[in-house]
């Protein structure tokens, strides 16, 4: 099916269509994305490295490409502190959509585990600081990032918990703290769990990304991912709250659209 002949919007929130997997087809991809009826594409940072190409697409596609910034929590280092000046320093020259991607990852290493802290709670800082929402990473440190946010009286924060992973107790929590939960391809996974959680949650807080170029859904699972698999997710969310994909992209568009503002 062609989804763009539904006229409906559909907001991919969490694509790296930087990234190096795309160099050979960015824009065959991203015309395939627009055809299939995704009409904004929103692209978390990763560290200084990624922010040229990041915002040459935001250059390109104005309206359509839309850039946050952030220090991802698996590139802080030492350095970390270098990272977050030039962060800030692109805060002062440039609109952007969020602060992201950041957070807490303790699955690949646990070495800077309190630069990885503090490196959070700076972005945190700064969201407040420009008004902005922030697009969280949390990888085997829910709970720890939960007690970040918690214990400084972040209630005026909200944005996004990116490929949420959890079980139900997670949800609600997300859910509690007034955060919306990020579900892609890990829906369509045989034993991904994720299709048992979708049923117990009310579809207006759930938004829709892919997480490209990686996490692909079924039926591409093992091969690159790309905005326009969204529609697949966004299919298998339909089946599984007994809705239609209509329905379905109305409603998780629109809670994308809250968070704009």
């Amino acid at each position: 099916m062609n989804y763009k002949n539904l006229n409906l919007s559909i907001i991919e929130t969490h694509a790296h269509i930087y990234d190096e997997q795309f160099a050979e087809d960015r824009n065959e991809m991203l015309e395939k994305a627009f055809s299939n009826g995704i009409s904004e594409i929103w692209m978390p940072n990763c560290n200084s490295e990624t922010i040229d190409g990041m915002m040459a697409l935001a250059g390109q596609f104005p309206e359509k490409c839309l850039p946050m910034i952030g220090l991802h929590p698996c590139y802080v280092k030492e350095d970390f502190e270098k990272e977050l000046y030039i962060m800030e320093e692109w805060l002062g020259k440039h609109k952007f959509l969020a602060i992201g991607e950041i957070g807490m990852d303790l699955y690949w290493d646990k070495t800077f585990v309190n630069q990885q802290e503090q490196a959070f709670l700076t972005q945190c800082q700064l969201a407040r600081k420009h008004n902005l929402w922030i697009d969280i990473h949390c990888r085997d440190a829910f709970w720890e990032t939960v007690k970040l946010i918690e214990k400084n009286g972040d209630s005026e924060l909200k944005g996004i918990f990116h490929c949420f992973s959890g079980g139900l107790e997670e949800a609600h929590k997300v859910i509690e703290l007034g955060f919306l939960l990020g579900i892609g391809g890990v829906v369509t996974f045989k034993n991904g769990g994720i299709d048992k959680l979708i049923p117990e949650i009310d579809l207006k807080h759930i938004v829709l990304e892919t997480d490209s170029p990686y996490l692909a859904p079924a039926p591409h699972r093992g091969k690159r991912n790309e905005p326009s698999y969204l529609t697949l997710v966004a299919q298998k969310i339909a089946d599984l709250k007994q809705m239609s994909i209509e329905d379905a992209i109305r409603i998780t568009t629109e809670n994308a659209l809250r968070l704009k503002g």
